[in-house]
Order: C-alpha cells, then sequence, then structure tokens
C-alpha cells in the first residue's frame, strides 16, 4: 500500500501519515503482534475491525468524556483515501502522554503472575485469594510505560505516572480510565462480554485538552471474554489475540529467534474472533 502522504510512522500494526498541519491518518493494517513481536502472518479484516470498532466506541464514549471535559481524536473514518476505506481513521494531531493507561476489572496475564508473586500490581494491593479470571473487588488503574516497536512495555506505580505527567494529570488520567473502563464494560456485558482489561492512550490538543486518542476497546488493546463460559481459576476463551499468544507458546518458539509464520487454522480461528467481538458487541455486520 502506499499513500501520496509523508509517512511519520510505523508501528506493530499501524501506519501514520500526515494529513495536514493539525490532522493525521491512521491506517490499521492486518499485522498482529504478540510478546513485542510482530508475527509474519497477517490475520485477514482485522484491521477493518480495529477500525470500526475503535469508530463505534469512540461515539459510545463521547458522553463519559464530555462528563471530564475530555473529547475524542476522531475526525472521519469516511474522508480518507479509498484506497485505505475500511481501515483508517483521520484524527487530530496531539502531543501524546508517555502512559499507557490499562484498566483492569478481571485478574489475568501478566497481572495474575505479579500478583501471585507479590499479591499486588505494582502499588495496588488486592485481597488474598484470587485465582486466574478472578473478578477484582473493584476496577483498578494499573499504568506502564510506552514502548517502541521491539520493546517491553514496564509496569509502573502511580508515583512513577506523577512523575511522567505531574500529579493533577496523573489524578485525571487515573478517574478517567476507570471512569471508560466502567462505561465500556457495561455495554460489553449486555452484548454477553466480559470486558476483563483494557488500555487507554491520552494526549493534549492545541489548547492543552486531555484527548482520548489512538485506538479504543479493540481486541488488540482488550481482553473480551464469553461471559456464558467464564470460569474462574483458568484461561478463558477470549475474543482477542490471547488464542495467538497460546500457540505461540504451544509451539516451542522461544520469543528471542523471529516468531513463526502462523497455521491457516490458526489463523482463519484468530480472525473469527476478532470478527465476532465486533459483530457481538455492535450488534452489526462488518463493514
Amino acid at each position: 500500500m502506499t499513500l501520496d502522504l509523508p509517512l511519520l510512522a510505523r508501528g506493530k500494526v499501524r501506519e501514520i501519515y500526515e494529513a495536514g498541519p493539525d490532522r493525521l491518518l491512521l491506517v490499521a493494517s492486518d499485522r498482529i503482534s504478540a510478546y513485542d513481536h510482530v508475527l509474519p502472518t497477517p490475520i485477514p479484516d482485522k484491521g477493518r475491525v480495529l477500525t470500526a470498532l475503535s469508530v463505534w466506541w469512540f461515539e459510545q464514549l463521547a458522553p463519559v468524556l464530555r462528563s471530564y471535559g475530555a473529547s475524542h481524536h476522531l475526525v472521519s473514518a469516511s474522508d480518507v483515501p479509498s484506497s485505505v476505506a475500511g481501515r483508517a481513521m483521520l484524527v487530530r494531531r496531539l502531543a501524546m502522554l508517555p502512559v499507557e493507561c490499562v484498566a483492569r476489572g478481571y485478574l489475568s496475564g501478566s497481572g495474575t503472575v505479579e500478583y501471585q508473586r507479590t499479591g499486588a500490581i505494582k502499588d495496588v494491593v488486592l485481597p488474598a485469594g484470587l485465582v486466574e479470571g478472578s473478578q477484582l473487588p473493584s476496577p483498578v488503574f494499573t499504568p506502564s510505560t510506552k514502548a517502541e516497536v521491539g520493546e517491553h512495555d514496564e509496569a509502573i506505580d502511580f508515583a512513577a505516572t506523577e512523575r511522567l505527567v505531574g500529579s493533577a494529570r496523573a489524578a485525571e488520567l487515573r478517574d478517567l480510565t476507570l471512569a471508560l473502563y466502567r462505561r465500556g464494560a457495561q455495554i460489553a456485558e449486555a452484548a454477553g462480554i466480559i470486558l476483563a482489561d483494557t488500555k487507554f492512550e491520552f494526549g493534549l490538543d492545541a489548547d492543552g485538552g486531555l484527548v482520548l486518542g489512538d485506538e479504543v476497546l479493540t481486541p488488540d488493546s482488550s481482553r473480551f471474554w464469553p461471559a456464558a463460559s467464564w470460569s474462574p481459576g483458568e484461561a478463558q476463551p477470549s475474543y482477542d489475540k490471547q488464542y495467538v499468544r497460546d500457540w505461540l507458546t504451544r509451539s516451542g518458539w522461544d520469543r528471542v529467534s523471529p516468531p513463526p509464520e502462523l497455521p491457516d487454522d490458526v489463523v482463519q480461528a484468530t480472525r473469527r474472533r476478532y470478527v465476532t467481538a465486533y459483530e457481538q458487541l455492535t450488534g452489526q455486520k462488518l463493514p
């Protein structure tokens, strides 16, 4: 794919193009990453799911953002070049904040590993007796650094967040992240899906206003579990890329050498999970 626009950055999944003095074009590819590596095998329609679901969620979350005096960065998903229609968003250019804002309502993944070791996730102390898949007493804010491609996000405590963005901004990020998570979890629950955890990214506009950016509540940035099969104490079936992570683990890959190609059955099963997440959450067929 070639666009007649300046390419500013290429991430694990997206390309970012300059689309004017205060606009960017975000193009979501079908690439998939796991364990800080971009895998060599694409997942068909993945970029379309990420884009369509983000667009839908921006609309759902707009009232929450307004109640906090914030906004989102989406300008249009239709006023984009025809060659990337369906997988691109025209957005406002922001000064991005250097924090991944993670909200967890359930214990899973790296959170489980740290909890089993320390009884906490960084400075967030959790009750005893939790297991993989346990619902937490209330959602928690567990931020991390923002890593470059090939590097690893590192969980940080709230004090580190304050050092990065200031005390007032850190509190604002925490409160808004948890409010967005709660609203997202409520909407997902009505669709028969558990939103176990997710991450948000925020930036500042030219006036210093807080703006929700990047993608929102997609299978790349969230853990989605079928509510009907939720069973704490074991790994949960999911509508996200955990299926790929699990296959990579079983494959014996060392997470250091170049990752292997995904077999076709894994590709198709992953695609089904992404499409199901979109269609079950929105009640619409993938456009």
